[in-house]
């Protein structure tokens, strides 16, 4: 915003300087300073109530959402409707589904059979004569005893004789 180079303070310290004289320059700089500090902690007291507003509307707008969102996953999945809806369909297949009056002619290439439609009454199921299905089971593994946990017998080491002895050290670290 403001382009202050050190020449341009240079510049305004000795304007201030030959303006305000040396004797009452640092009581003006303090001055001066005390109202930057000021202004500074207005500043930041506002920034801190502008973000404080914007997360408080961040928070309404993300409670809204949630609210919207558990009315409508409550309301999907509410037992009673899902019930009422279920006996509805049981007691009335074709629903709200109009009805063909009597003589109405339909256009040419509709179809007017209901199982093509999907709206064919359904027949209660007729009882189907009971079929015996009997598989025999496994037979069970024996059950656990704590010999299955006793440990084994050593097994006796076994030396194998090697094919070459080895050879046994000269002096002077020459072969013979």
């Amino acid at each position: 915003m403001f382009d202050l180079s050190w020449g341009k303070l240079v510049i305004i310290g000795v304007v201030a300087l030959l303006v305000i004289g040396p004797k009452e320059l640092p009581g003006v700089l303090r001055t001066l300073g005390q109202y930057m500090a000021k202004i500074r902690r207005m500043a930041s007291e506002f920034q801190g109530q502008f973000q404080e507003a914007m997360r408080e509307a961040e928070m309404t707008d993300l409670k809204k959402q949630f609210d919207d969102t558990a009315a409508a996953f409550t309301s999907a999945v509410d037992p009673s409707g899902i019930k009422t809806d279920l006996e509805k369909m049981i007691h009335d297949p074709l629903g709200d589904i109009p009805k063909p009056e009597q003589g109405a002619t339909t256009e040419p290439g509709t179809a007017t059979d209901p199982v093509a439609l999907g709206t064919a009454p359904v027949a209660p199921p007729t009882p189907e004569p009971t079929v015996d299905v009997s598989v025999p089971m496994p037979e069970l593994p024996p059950p656990v005893t704590a010999a299955d946990f006793a440990p084994a017998a050593p097994q006796p080491a076994v030396v194998q004789p090697s094919a070459a002895p080895p050879a046994a050290p000269t002096e002077g670290g020459k072969a013979a």
